[in-house]
């Protein structure tokens, strides 16, 4: 069954995003629960894809596991069904949800790229570089970068995230906070890349997003390596010179790009088919990075 809006009564809710809806617990503490939202062109679709936010959760969590070596992150481990209470709230939560403390969220996302592609690769079309670091000469669409290349970006509250150098994001949240969160968001991405790269996935980038506990120190926020923030390519299916299928929404986007849609909200109706082959996608995913089937 799937979840376009989760209704928990017992909390009062203080944020939705596109896919995320937010809870109040306690007075340092909220539940975010992951629906089957799912959004293309920065519009949400009417449409919910079965098991999306299971599997963003659960994917999310095995890589906060995994990499808490690297930086702490804002889990507090408590299991979001004991926190909620109305008729039907646990089945809502599981799964789905996760306990978090709050934090100081950081204006900017951290993006590591480790392949020139997506926006990446028209600015290097333009202009041989991306977000003002020079690349080789003669790069083609989807190749392996030298070495991953952060590229930081602001958030946009509506409408598509802007790039901007780093130094510009040292202006934003100054130059130590913003070498930290460079070394650390590439140390994560090589981590993560090499242990996928195990289980036959690419890694081609990612965007990790950083707030600031109560005393002042980097903490890993939102979600981490997951389908919906990071684009996955099957190694066996990777060629160099084309933008290889993924592991995401990217079925969706193209289903979309075929129809006459302005890209503005309402979204065109998803055909069944369409909803099915990308719930497949997330889910063999998940499979494929942890060897773990949704139960």
């Amino acid at each position: 069954m799937a979840l376009f809006e989760s209704n928990i009564g017992s909390l009062s809710r203080i944020g939705r995003g596109k896919v995320r809806d937010i809870y109040a617990v306690d007075g340092d503490k909220m539940m975010i629960v992951v629906t089957d939202r799912l959004s293309a062109f920065d519009v949400v679709l009417s449409d919910p894809i079965p098991d999306k936010g299971r599997v963003l959760t659960e994917m999310a969590n095995f890589w906060f596991d995994r990499l808490g070596h690297v930086v702490p992150n804002h889990l507090t481990g408590i299991d979001p069904e004991s926190v909620v209470q109305g008729p039907g709230e646990k089945a809502e939560v599981r799964g789905r949800a996760v306990v978090v403390k709050k934090m100081k969220p950081l204006p900017v996302e951290a993006v590591v790229r480790g392949y020139i592609i997506g926006s990446g690769w028209k600015d290097y079309q333009a202009s041989g570089a991306v977000c003002g670091i020079q690349l080789p000469k003669g790069l083609q669409q989807a190749q392996k970068l030298p070495e991953p290349i952060f590229t930081p970006a602001t958030k946009a509250v509506s409408g598509h995230d802007e790039n901007i150098s780093f130094e510009r994001m040292g202006e934003i949240v100054g130059k130590d906070v913003a070498a930290k969160v460079k070394d650390i968001s590439i140390r994560l991405y090589k981590e993560a890349s090499e242990f996928a790269a195990t289980k036959g996935i690419i890694i081609a980038d990612t965007k990790f997003e950083f707030g600031l506990n109560e005393k002042n120190e980097l903490v890993l926020i939102d979600e981490i390596l997951t389908a919906d923030s990071s684009r996955f390519w099957p190694a066996d299916e990777y060629e160099v010179g084309i933008s290889p299928p993924s592991y995401d929404k990217q079925f969706v986007r193209d289903y979309l790009e075929t129809l006459d849609w302005n890209k503005t909200a309402p979204a065109p109706k998803l055909p069944a088919e369409v909803i099915a082959r990308t719930s497949a996608k997330y889910r063999e995913a998940l499979e494929k990075l942890t060897g773990k089937k949704l139960s």
